[in-house]
């Protein structure tokens, strides 16, 4: 299987925070945004690996400031390293004012996608080769948050995590 650079899962997509996705504070619901980047996520996902992927963990996101009613947000993900079936998929989330064109980083979230077969059974990924200053740091540090990650789930004894073990000594 041949390596595909980072940017053959890239997507974008636009979204209008609409009042019913919006709490009583007028802001956009925790919820929504977490179901627009699972899409956009998922589009990344398939992209890379050509198969179709499921969402296996949500690693990271944070609501670091609130996305108001009509917004438009932007959710720009690329698959930023695999493992053998497995995938993390870097999501940043952009917001817009409509009156002024302003566009800020509101956050990000990183996902984690496995490739399936038509049988639902987990299927080998291309890896991922990066390119840029920031495909490379993302790429460098997914072997840390995987290791976390499976430490947490009680997958991975915190003694065989020798990325993370790294960072201490």
């Amino acid at each position: 299987m041949e390596p595909r650079p980072a940017s053959a899962g890239y997507a974008e997509t636009t979204h209008i925070v609409l009042p019913n996705e919006t709490n009583t504070m007028g802001n956009l619901f925790g919820g929504q945004l977490l179901k627009w980047l699972d899409i956009s996520c998922a589009i990344s996902a398939h992209r890379h690996s050509r198969r179709l992927a499921v969402t296996v963990a949500v690693n990271h996101v944070g609501f670091d400031q609130p996305i108001r009613l009509g917004d438009f947000v932007t959710i720009k993900s690329h698959v930023s390293r695999t493992f053998s079936t497995s995938m993390e998929i870097w999501a940043d989330v952009w917001v817009e004012d409509q009156h002024t064109g302003a566009s800020k980083l509101a956050t990000s979230a990183i996902y984690t996608f496995v490739a399936v077969d038509d049988q639902g059974k987990p299927v080998a990924v291309p890896e991922v080769v990066p390119v840029t200053e920031e495909e490379v740091r993302r790429y460098a540090g997914a072997l840390r948050r995987r290791q976390l990650r499976l430490i947490l789930s009680g997958r991975m004894q915190p003694k065989d995590a020798t990325e993370l073990k790294a960072l201490f000594t």
